[in-house]
């Protein structure tokens, strides 16, 4: 009896060393990492800022879905800096409408590794209040080696791979464009945003950074500006009334015009003063004629900013001086 007692309690004894085994075996399963583009954001340290602000404007989820995007992810220190430009005093005050724009901008569709950015523009998830249909546009440039964004921000660390797409670290919070931040973004508008700029066309800034209505802005390259300024360019010698006139006969307020919506032989008319219009031609091409006869080919459209859209052309237009 006695002996069978023990072997009963020896099987007992086993019988709970087996159960114990088989639930720690079921308490080690593997755990499974999220490398989703919010899960990799969580896990860093330097990116606590942007997890705060996605938490905050319900963006989290979305990058952490089954869709792909590419990331331009600003650092804490770029948060930190962004944040001493403005009002608020952290993330948190931010208004959740405002800084979802702000997010969505460094949002792009799909997975877009270094290698697959080039010099030009690209379109972000943000929206402005000149466009409902229309996202902002990035000019992206990677001239000497370097990726940089709305010539702001430059990417300090490419192709963080996620499993829903990438991330590219940045040093800088890209804000939400303006027709001026394009014209400083893009070098081949170096002259036209130094010439706008300048204290002879303190108007003509002043029009294109405080007007209420979107503006469609026909901008000319440098290219264009050596020619009209050059030695026999009808600009050349222009007085500084004259070259305001010029500017703004590339200006009109008629809205936010998308290169879709033109018509051939639509009249558009600029905020010279008194207005002069110009005449597009969709004949062979998107053309602009001009009070000269001139014409002048749209060779970019649809650059999106905050309080207009940009188109640009190969020509500097003339009106009547």
């Amino acid at each position: 009896m006695k002996k069978f007692l023990k072997t009963r309690f020896l099987a007992m004894i086993a019988i709970i060393a087996f159960t114990t085994v088989s639930c720690s075996d079921d308490n080690n399963d593997p755990i499974i990492t999220d490398n989703t583009i919010t899960g990799i954001a969580a896990r860093t340290a330097d990116f606590s800022i942007l997890v705060q602000a996605l938490t905050k404007a319900e963006l989290a989820t979305t990058l952490q879905g089954s869709t792909e995007y590419t990331v331009f992810a600003p650092t804490n220190a770029a948060f930190t800096s962004f944040l001493a430009t403005t009002t608020y005093n952290s993330i948190n005050d931010v208004p959740k409408d405002v800084l979802t724009q702000i997010l969505l901008n460094h949002v792009l569709t799909g997975t877009k590794k270094s290698t697959d950015l080039s010099t030009g523009y690209v379109k972000t998830l943000a929206k402005g209040s000149a466009s409902t249909t229309n996202t902002l546009s990035m000019f992206v440039n990677t001239a000497d080696n370097k990726v940089k964004l709305n010539g702001v921000a430059t990417v300090t660390t490419a192709n963080v791979m996620a499993t829903n797409g990438v991330i590219h670290v940045v040093d800088k919070v890209i804000g939400l464009p303006t027709i001026i931040t394009h014209a400083d973004a893009n070098p081949n508008f170096s002259t036209l945003a130094s010439i706008i700029k300048s204290s002879a066309q303190s108007a003509v800034a002043t029009a294109l950074t405080t007007n209420t209505t979107p503006l469609t802005v026909f901008a000319p390259t440098n290219t264009a500006f050596t020619a009209a300024l050059g030695v026999g360019g009808f600009a050349n010698g222009a007085t500084d009334a004259q070259v305001t006139k010029v500017l703004q006969y590339h200006v009109t307020n008629a809205g936010n015009v998308l290169a879709g919506t033109l018509t051939n032989g639509q009249v558009v008319p600029m905020i010279t003063s008194p207005v002069q219009n110009i005449t597009i031609d969709l004949t062979a091409g998107a053309k602009i004629t001009d009070k000269s006869t001139t014409k002048a080919n749209i060779i970019v459209t649809d650059v999106q900013c905050t309080n207009g859209v940009i188109h640009a052309v190969d020509k500097v237009l003339q009106p009547t001086l």
